[in-house]
């Protein structure tokens, strides 16, 4: 993944809080290069906490992490790579 524009979708923008959002975007940044073009984040409630599983597939990469929440929330997000700009999407707006 470069350093590109980054872009979100409605979905996300109304589902995800902007917290979590600059939190996923982190994770991207801090993980090994080299970067697949395709990041998988699977958002799921651990009691009171929020668990996310980032990974993805060339090179293979998982890291879960488990952080404070109010809400945990329950979904699935990609932020696919371009080369021009990375977007940060809802499962089920792909």
């Amino acid at each position: 993944m470069h350093n590109t524009n980054r872009f979100l979708t409605c979905g996300v923008d109304s589902t995800i809080p902007l917290e979590l959002q600059m939190f996923l975007w982190e994770c991207v940044e801090r993980m090994p290069a080299p970067k697949d073009y395709l990041q998988v984040f699977e958002l799921s409630a651990a009691g009171p906490m929020q668990a996310i599983t980032h990974s993805s597939e060339e090179p293979a990469y998982r890291m879960t992490y488990i952080i404070p929440s109010d809400t945990p929330i329950t979904e699935k997000l990609y932020i696919i790579d371009d080369g021009d700009h990375s977007t940060m999407l809802l499962a089920e707006e792909y």
